[in-house]
Protein backbone atom coordinates (compact mmCIF):
# COMPACT_ATOMS: atom_id res chain seq x y z
CA UNK A 1 0.00 0.00 0.00
CA UNK A 2 1.04 3.16 -0.43
CA UNK A 3 2.03 5.71 2.13
CA UNK A 4 -0.32 8.72 2.59
CA UNK A 5 -3.10 6.95 -0.05
CA UNK A 6 -6.71 8.11 0.65
CA UNK A 7 -5.76 11.43 2.04
CA UNK A 8 -7.12 14.25 -0.27
CA UNK A 9 -6.17 17.59 -0.41
CA UNK A 10 -9.47 20.09 0.57
CA UNK A 11 -9.07 23.22 -1.14
CA UNK A 12 -8.66 26.23 1.23
CA UNK A 13 -11.28 28.56 1.55
CA UNK A 14 -10.66 32.07 2.21
CA UNK A 15 -13.42 34.95 3.11
CA UNK A 16 -12.90 37.74 0.21
CA UNK A 17 -14.61 40.59 0.34
CA UNK A 18 -15.64 42.74 -3.25
CA UNK A 19 -13.35 45.89 -3.06
CA UNK A 20 -16.53 46.61 -5.49
CA UNK A 21 -19.45 46.28 -3.38
CA UNK A 22 -19.61 49.11 0.00
CA UNK A 23 -20.56 47.55 3.34
CA UNK A 24 -24.03 47.87 3.96
CA UNK A 25 -24.69 49.99 7.13
CA UNK A 26 -28.25 50.00 8.65
CA UNK A 27 -28.21 53.90 8.88
CA UNK A 28 -28.58 54.42 4.94
CA UNK A 29 -31.20 52.63 4.73
CA UNK A 30 -34.83 53.83 4.82
CA UNK A 31 -36.54 54.74 8.16
CA UNK A 32 -36.76 51.37 10.59
CA UNK A 33 -40.31 52.81 10.89
CA UNK A 34 -41.10 52.88 7.45
CA UNK A 35 -39.29 49.44 6.93
CA UNK A 36 -39.37 47.15 9.84
CA UNK A 37 -39.47 44.24 8.45
CA UNK A 38 -36.34 45.33 6.19
CA UNK A 39 -34.85 46.34 9.20
CA UNK A 40 -35.17 42.90 11.18
CA UNK A 41 -33.79 41.08 7.52
CA UNK A 42 -30.82 42.98 7.57
CA UNK A 43 -29.84 42.41 11.00
CA UNK A 44 -30.51 38.79 10.68
CA UNK A 45 -27.98 38.83 7.78
CA UNK A 46 -25.69 40.37 9.23
CA UNK A 47 -25.68 38.24 12.12
CA UNK A 48 -25.31 34.97 9.78
CA UNK A 49 -22.41 37.11 8.13
CA UNK A 50 -20.73 37.76 11.41
CA UNK A 51 -21.22 34.01 12.41
CA UNK A 52 -20.16 32.49 9.03
CA UNK A 53 -17.07 34.89 8.70
CA UNK A 54 -15.91 33.88 12.46
CA UNK A 55 -16.60 29.91 11.50
CA UNK A 56 -14.50 30.81 8.15
CA UNK A 57 -11.77 32.08 10.07
CA UNK A 58 -11.78 29.77 12.54
CA UNK A 59 -11.68 26.63 9.55
CA UNK A 60 -9.05 28.53 7.84
CA UNK A 61 -6.80 28.86 11.08
CA UNK A 62 -7.22 24.65 11.56
CA UNK A 63 -6.22 24.22 8.34
CA UNK A 64 -3.18 26.32 8.32
CA UNK A 65 -2.50 25.10 11.85
CA UNK A 66 -2.69 21.14 9.79
CA UNK A 67 1.40 21.77 9.50
CA UNK A 68 4.02 23.38 10.25
CA UNK A 69 4.72 26.41 7.63
CA UNK A 70 6.42 25.16 4.60
CA UNK A 71 10.03 25.34 3.56
CA UNK A 72 9.68 27.48 0.21
CA UNK A 73 13.52 27.80 -0.31
CA UNK A 74 15.59 25.77 -2.42
CA UNK A 75 17.91 23.22 -0.44
CA UNK A 76 22.01 23.49 -1.10
CA UNK A 77 23.55 21.69 -3.93
CA UNK A 78 24.51 18.26 -2.83
CA UNK A 79 26.43 15.74 -5.19
CA UNK A 80 24.59 12.16 -5.54
CA UNK A 81 25.91 9.24 -3.18
CA UNK A 82 26.10 6.79 -5.74
CA UNK A 83 25.58 6.68 -9.49
CA UNK A 84 24.87 4.11 -12.25
CA UNK A 85 23.84 2.93 -15.65
CA UNK A 86 20.86 0.52 -16.44
CA UNK A 87 20.90 -1.57 -19.66
CA UNK A 88 16.88 -1.11 -20.82
CA UNK A 89 16.85 -3.14 -23.70
CA UNK A 90 19.55 -4.53 -26.43
CA UNK A 91 20.20 -1.08 -27.79
CA UNK A 92 19.59 1.63 -24.60
CA UNK A 93 21.68 2.54 -21.72
CA UNK A 94 20.10 4.67 -19.35
CA UNK A 95 21.94 6.85 -16.49
CA UNK A 96 20.55 7.04 -12.61
CA UNK A 97 21.91 8.75 -9.74
CA UNK A 98 20.77 8.74 -5.98
CA UNK A 99 21.18 11.69 -3.26
CA UNK A 100 19.90 12.50 0.00
CA UNK A 101 18.95 9.90 2.16
CA UNK A 102 19.44 6.21 1.41
CA UNK A 103 17.07 5.84 3.99
CA UNK A 104 14.63 8.55 3.17
CA UNK A 105 11.20 8.59 1.13
CA UNK A 106 12.54 7.47 -2.20
CA UNK A 107 11.27 10.46 -5.44
CA UNK A 108 11.54 9.61 -8.99
CA UNK A 109 12.57 12.88 -10.97
CA UNK A 110 11.59 13.29 -14.37
CA UNK A 111 13.07 16.03 -16.97
CA UNK A 112 11.54 17.68 -19.60
CA UNK A 113 11.90 17.96 -23.50
CA UNK A 114 11.72 15.21 -23.68
CA UNK A 115 15.37 14.92 -24.38
CA UNK A 116 16.42 17.84 -21.94
CA UNK A 117 18.21 15.57 -19.12
CA UNK A 118 19.03 15.95 -15.65
CA UNK A 119 21.37 18.75 -13.96
CA UNK A 120 22.53 18.94 -10.70
CA UNK A 121 20.48 21.96 -9.56
CA UNK A 122 17.13 19.42 -9.77
CA UNK A 123 18.34 17.93 -6.68
CA UNK A 124 17.44 21.35 -4.64
CA UNK A 125 13.27 20.76 -4.66
CA UNK A 126 13.79 18.02 -2.44
CA UNK A 127 14.70 17.80 1.57
CA UNK A 128 17.85 15.31 1.41
CA UNK A 129 17.19 14.44 5.40
CA UNK A 130 14.26 13.01 4.14
CA UNK A 131 13.70 11.91 0.85
CA UNK A 132 15.93 9.42 -1.39
CA UNK A 133 16.04 11.55 -4.51
CA UNK A 134 16.25 9.79 -7.52
CA UNK A 135 17.41 11.45 -10.82
CA UNK A 136 17.68 9.03 -14.46
CA UNK A 137 18.53 10.43 -18.33
CA UNK A 138 15.65 9.29 -20.58
CA UNK A 139 16.27 7.24 -23.33
CA UNK A 140 18.80 9.72 -26.16
CA UNK A 141 19.28 12.39 -23.50
CA UNK A 142 21.89 13.80 -20.98
CA UNK A 143 24.45 10.91 -20.02
CA UNK A 144 22.46 7.73 -21.80
CA UNK A 145 23.23 6.25 -24.30
CA UNK A 146 22.92 5.90 -27.63
CA UNK A 147 22.80 9.86 -28.00
CA UNK A 148 20.13 11.42 -29.05
CA UNK A 149 18.93 7.89 -30.32
CA UNK A 150 15.25 7.47 -31.72
CA UNK A 151 15.02 3.93 -32.38
CA UNK A 152 12.85 2.22 -29.47
CA UNK A 153 11.53 5.38 -27.79
CA UNK A 154 8.31 6.25 -27.35
CA UNK A 155 6.34 7.05 -24.35
CA UNK A 156 5.66 3.62 -23.40
CA UNK A 157 9.31 2.88 -23.64
CA UNK A 158 9.77 5.52 -20.88
CA UNK A 159 6.97 4.17 -18.84
CA UNK A 160 8.87 0.27 -18.78
CA UNK A 161 12.51 2.09 -18.06
CA UNK A 162 10.81 3.74 -14.55
CA UNK A 163 9.47 0.81 -13.90
CA UNK A 164 12.59 -1.42 -14.34
CA UNK A 165 14.60 1.56 -12.84
CA UNK A 166 12.54 1.20 -9.42
CA UNK A 167 12.79 -2.37 -9.14
CA UNK A 168 16.39 -2.02 -10.01
CA UNK A 169 16.53 -0.17 -7.13
CA UNK A 170 14.72 -2.18 -4.88
CA UNK A 171 11.89 0.60 -4.11
CA UNK A 172 8.50 -0.67 -3.36
CA UNK A 173 6.83 2.69 -4.03
CA UNK A 174 7.74 5.87 -4.99
CA UNK A 175 6.71 9.97 -5.34
CA UNK A 176 6.86 10.84 -8.87
CA UNK A 177 7.54 14.80 -9.88
CA UNK A 178 7.52 15.96 -12.99
CA UNK A 179 7.57 19.23 -15.12
CA UNK A 180 6.72 20.19 -18.58
CA UNK A 181 7.49 16.91 -20.93
CA UNK A 182 8.03 15.75 -17.21
CA UNK A 183 4.68 16.28 -16.38
CA UNK A 184 2.97 14.28 -19.33
CA UNK A 185 5.78 11.46 -18.11
CA UNK A 186 4.37 11.06 -14.58
CA UNK A 187 0.58 11.38 -15.62
CA UNK A 188 1.45 8.38 -18.13
CA UNK A 189 3.66 6.78 -15.86
CA UNK A 190 0.97 7.56 -12.30
CA UNK A 191 -1.93 5.90 -14.93
CA UNK A 192 -0.07 2.92 -15.67
CA UNK A 193 1.11 1.85 -12.27
CA UNK A 194 -0.91 3.94 -9.54
CA UNK A 195 -0.33 1.29 -7.23
CA UNK A 196 3.57 2.43 -6.84
CA UNK A 197 2.71 6.30 -6.94
CA UNK A 198 2.74 7.80 -3.31
CA UNK A 199 2.10 11.07 -4.50
CA UNK A 200 2.71 13.86 -7.26
CA UNK A 201 3.93 16.76 -8.05
CA UNK A 202 3.40 18.42 -11.78
CA UNK A 203 4.65 21.47 -13.12
CA UNK A 204 4.03 23.12 -16.57
CA UNK A 205 1.00 20.82 -17.56
CA UNK A 206 1.54 19.29 -20.90
CA UNK A 207 -1.06 16.86 -22.25
CA UNK A 208 0.52 17.07 -25.70
CA UNK A 209 -2.91 17.42 -27.59
CA UNK A 210 -2.64 19.09 -30.53
CA UNK A 211 -3.93 22.42 -30.41
CA UNK A 212 -0.91 22.45 -27.62
CA UNK A 213 1.48 21.54 -30.17
CA UNK A 214 -0.11 23.77 -32.83
CA UNK A 215 0.23 26.32 -29.98
CA UNK A 216 4.11 26.82 -29.76
CA UNK A 217 5.28 25.41 -33.06
CA UNK A 218 3.23 26.07 -35.75
CA UNK A 219 2.58 29.61 -35.27
CA UNK A 220 0.48 30.56 -32.04
CA UNK A 221 3.78 31.63 -29.62
CA UNK A 222 4.72 33.72 -32.22
CA UNK A 223 2.09 36.41 -31.57
CA UNK A 224 4.20 37.38 -28.32
CA UNK A 225 7.76 36.19 -28.83
CA UNK A 226 7.89 37.29 -32.76
CA UNK A 227 11.50 38.13 -32.78
CA UNK A 228 12.15 34.87 -31.27
CA UNK A 229 10.16 33.72 -33.84
CA UNK A 230 11.58 34.36 -36.71
CA UNK A 231 14.40 32.49 -37.26
CA UNK A 232 12.92 29.56 -36.41
CA UNK A 233 10.38 30.00 -39.30
CA UNK A 234 12.65 30.99 -41.98
CA UNK A 235 15.13 27.88 -41.38
CA UNK A 236 12.23 26.41 -43.15
CA UNK A 237 11.41 27.66 -46.36
CA UNK A 238 7.65 29.04 -47.68
CA UNK A 239 6.44 26.26 -49.50
CA UNK A 240 7.06 23.81 -46.28
CA UNK A 241 5.81 25.91 -43.97
CA UNK A 242 2.14 24.33 -43.73
CA UNK A 243 3.77 21.88 -40.60
CA UNK A 244 6.61 23.42 -39.12
CA UNK A 245 6.73 19.90 -36.73
CA UNK A 246 7.28 17.92 -40.22
CA UNK A 247 9.31 20.55 -41.78
CA UNK A 248 11.66 20.06 -38.71
CA UNK A 249 11.79 16.25 -38.65
CA UNK A 250 13.17 16.07 -42.24
CA UNK A 251 15.98 18.23 -41.09
CA UNK A 252 16.42 16.89 -38.03
CA UNK A 253 16.58 13.21 -39.53
CA UNK A 254 19.13 14.08 -42.50
CA UNK A 255 21.92 11.90 -43.68
CA UNK A 256 23.45 15.07 -43.22
CA UNK A 257 24.99 16.08 -39.77
CA UNK A 258 25.35 19.77 -40.35
CA UNK A 259 21.38 20.32 -41.78
CA UNK A 260 20.74 18.20 -38.31
CA UNK A 261 23.02 20.69 -36.62
CA UNK A 262 21.49 23.40 -38.09
CA UNK A 263 17.58 22.62 -37.05
CA UNK A 264 18.67 21.82 -33.58
CA UNK A 265 20.03 25.03 -32.81
CA UNK A 266 17.51 26.52 -34.26
CA UNK A 267 14.74 24.54 -32.89
CA UNK A 268 16.09 25.04 -29.05
CA UNK A 269 17.26 28.47 -29.16
CA UNK A 270 13.27 29.10 -30.10
CA UNK A 271 12.01 26.87 -26.76
CA UNK A 272 15.19 29.01 -24.75
CA UNK A 273 14.22 31.78 -25.84
CA UNK A 274 10.77 31.37 -24.22
CA UNK A 275 10.67 28.97 -21.50
CA UNK A 276 11.18 32.51 -19.22
CA UNK A 277 8.85 34.93 -18.21
CA UNK A 278 11.86 37.19 -18.96
CA UNK A 279 14.58 35.85 -21.16
CA UNK A 280 17.74 34.17 -19.57
CA UNK A 281 20.57 34.79 -21.89
CA UNK A 282 22.42 31.64 -20.02
CA UNK A 283 19.87 29.83 -20.97
CA UNK A 284 19.36 30.70 -24.28
CA UNK A 285 23.13 30.07 -25.02
CA UNK A 286 22.18 26.27 -24.28
CA UNK A 287 20.90 26.19 -28.01
CA UNK A 288 24.83 26.83 -29.21
CA UNK A 289 25.51 23.62 -27.65
CA UNK A 290 25.16 20.67 -30.41
CA UNK A 291 25.12 18.12 -28.29
CA UNK A 292 22.87 19.26 -26.12
CA UNK A 293 20.38 20.57 -28.93
CA UNK A 294 20.95 17.49 -31.28
CA UNK A 295 19.27 15.40 -28.81
CA UNK A 296 16.88 17.96 -27.68
CA UNK A 297 15.25 18.82 -30.50
CA UNK A 298 15.53 15.18 -32.56
CA UNK A 299 13.55 13.75 -29.78
CA UNK A 300 11.06 16.48 -28.81
CA UNK A 301 10.18 16.80 -32.52
CA UNK A 302 10.40 12.96 -33.05
CA UNK A 303 7.60 12.63 -29.92
CA UNK A 304 5.31 15.69 -31.00
CA UNK A 305 5.34 14.28 -34.63
CA UNK A 306 4.05 10.57 -33.30
CA UNK A 307 1.22 12.69 -30.97
CA UNK A 308 3.29 11.39 -27.86
CA UNK A 309 2.28 7.79 -28.90
CA UNK A 310 -1.16 8.28 -27.06
CA UNK A 311 -4.07 6.31 -28.77
CA UNK A 312 -6.23 9.45 -28.60
CA UNK A 313 -6.09 13.40 -28.21
CA UNK A 314 -7.45 13.70 -24.54
CA UNK A 315 -5.64 9.87 -23.39
CA UNK A 316 -4.38 11.94 -20.22
CA UNK A 317 -7.72 13.65 -19.24
CA UNK A 318 -9.69 10.37 -20.12
CA UNK A 319 -7.90 8.16 -17.40
CA UNK A 320 -7.52 10.90 -14.56
CA UNK A 321 -9.94 8.44 -12.66
CA UNK A 322 -7.14 5.82 -12.08
CA UNK A 323 -4.81 8.60 -10.78
CA UNK A 324 -7.89 10.57 -8.73
CA UNK A 325 -6.70 9.44 -4.84
CA UNK A 326 -3.43 10.08 -5.38
CA UNK A 327 -2.10 13.30 -3.22
CA UNK A 328 -0.92 15.26 -6.07
CA UNK A 329 -0.53 19.40 -6.48
CA UNK A 330 -0.03 20.88 -9.49
CA UNK A 331 2.50 24.34 -9.83
CA UNK A 332 1.73 26.51 -12.80
CA UNK A 333 2.70 29.60 -14.03
CA UNK A 334 0.10 32.25 -14.99
CA UNK A 335 2.34 33.74 -18.26
CA UNK A 336 3.78 30.18 -19.46
CA UNK A 337 4.11 30.60 -23.04
CA UNK A 338 5.55 26.93 -24.17
CA UNK A 339 2.84 25.17 -21.89
CA UNK A 340 0.24 27.55 -21.60
CA UNK A 341 -2.12 27.36 -17.98
CA UNK A 342 -4.78 26.07 -20.49
CA UNK A 343 -3.77 22.33 -20.12
CA UNK A 344 -3.17 23.41 -16.08
CA UNK A 345 -6.85 24.18 -16.09
CA UNK A 346 -8.59 21.70 -17.91
CA UNK A 347 -6.79 19.03 -15.77
CA UNK A 348 -7.69 20.96 -12.89
CA UNK A 349 -11.20 20.86 -14.38
CA UNK A 350 -11.27 16.95 -14.89
CA UNK A 351 -9.23 16.60 -11.80
CA UNK A 352 -10.23 19.01 -8.90
CA UNK A 353 -9.19 16.84 -6.06
CA UNK A 354 -5.64 17.42 -7.43
CA UNK A 355 -4.29 21.25 -5.53
CA UNK A 356 -3.33 23.57 -8.35
CA UNK A 357 -0.92 26.61 -7.87
CA UNK A 358 -1.02 29.37 -10.23
CA UNK A 359 2.35 31.50 -10.03
CA UNK A 360 0.81 35.16 -10.99
CA UNK A 361 4.18 36.35 -12.15
CA UNK A 362 5.99 33.52 -13.96
CA UNK A 363 6.45 31.83 -17.12
CA UNK A 364 7.23 28.25 -18.24
CA UNK A 365 10.98 27.69 -16.11
CA UNK A 366 11.08 25.40 -12.72
CA UNK A 367 13.74 28.10 -12.27
CA UNK A 368 11.78 31.05 -11.98
CA UNK A 369 11.57 31.97 -8.33
CA UNK A 370 7.93 31.83 -7.70
CA UNK A 371 7.67 28.29 -9.59
CA UNK A 372 10.62 26.87 -7.44
CA UNK A 373 9.42 28.42 -4.21
CA UNK A 374 6.35 26.44 -5.03
CA UNK A 375 7.84 23.23 -5.79
CA UNK A 376 9.67 22.93 -2.70
CA UNK A 377 6.36 23.67 -1.00
CA UNK A 378 4.81 20.96 -2.53
CA UNK A 379 7.26 18.44 -1.74
CA UNK A 380 7.15 19.66 2.38
CA UNK A 381 3.45 19.31 2.08
CA UNK A 382 3.78 15.57 0.96
CA UNK A 383 6.85 15.24 3.62
CA UNK A 384 4.13 16.03 6.30
CA UNK A 385 1.37 14.12 5.44
CA UNK A 386 4.06 11.05 5.19
CA UNK A 387 5.31 11.74 8.74
CA UNK A 388 1.89 12.55 9.85
CA UNK A 389 0.72 9.33 8.15
CA UNK A 390 3.88 7.69 9.28
CA UNK A 391 4.74 4.39 6.80
CA UNK A 392 2.29 1.56 6.09
CA UNK A 393 2.93 -2.13 6.67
Amino acid sequence: MSWGLGFRFLPSISLIRSPFLPPIHIQSLSSPSSFPERKNLVLRAQDIDLKNEQQLSESSMESNNEFPALNRNLYPDIEPYITGFLKVSDLHTIYWEQSGNPDGHPVVFLHGGPGGGTSASNRRFFDPEFYRIILFDQRGAGKSTPHACLVENTTWDLVEDIEKLREHLEIPEWQVFGGSWGSTLALTYSQSHPDKVTGIVLRGIFLLRKKEIDWFYEGGAAAIYPDAWEPFRDLIPENERESFIKAYWKRLNSDDLETQHAAARAWTKWEMMTVHLVPNEEIIKRGDDDKFSLAFARIENHYFANKGFFPSDSFLLDNVEKIRHINTIIVQGRYDVCCPMMSAWDLHKAWPEADLKIVPNAGHSANEPGISAELVAANEKLKNIIKRNGPLA
